[in-house]
């Protein structure tokens, strides 16, 4: 495919990518800026797509992939890292967050309500809450990964059943 085949292809696409675009960001301006960088890398990476592959479902993966990178490069921007020997400053920002009094009492009944769980629904659970990931928890267990979500997803429903004062 010639860079001039490319390219009119690419501008054809300009209604269902900007869609696409503001689908993912909510903003105007977000959306105008992830179309131009979605141009510039299919540009930059015309040789990398192969004529067999799907030309939209090619461009909305780089457009869905540079937002998902564009986020998680905010998020890092936008996290807090004190270099400081001034314990003062970290007392300050432990001290604006709200601590609820009846915190405590609501984290053991939650976990009374999770022990009261059966097996099959709480062994799950518990891993899940632990940072496991619906793969390791399948291998672990013997299960298949669909069982496993629906089994977490049963133990919340439960959860949320038994716990509904706190909803």
């Amino acid at each position: 495919m010639t860079t001039q085949e490319f390219s009119s292809k690419l501008i054809s696409m300009k209604d269902n990518i900007e869609r696409f675009a503001l689908f993912l960001t909510y903003n105007r301006e977000e959306a105008k800026d992830l179309l131009q960088e979605t141009y510039l890398k299919a540009l930059n990476y015309k040789d990398k797509y192969s004529e067999v592959d799907n030309f939209k479902a090619w461009t909305f993966t780089i457009m869905k992939n540079t937002f998902i990178n564009n986020y998680r490069r905010s998020v890092r921007e936008n996290a807090i890292f004190l270099k400081t020997e001034n314990l003062s400053l970290l007392k300050d920002i432990t001290e604006t967050q709200f601590v609820r009094p009846d915190s405590g009492i609501a984290c053991k009944e939650i976990n009374c309500g999770i022990d009261a769980l059966e097996d099959e629904f709480k062994i799950p659970f518990r891993m899940y809450t632990e940072g496991y990931k619906y793969k390791e928890i399948a291998r672990n267990l013997n299960l298949k990964i669909g069982t496993v979500k629906s089994r977490i997803f049963f133990a919340r429903r439960k959860l949320m059943e038994t716990l509904h004062d706190y909803q």
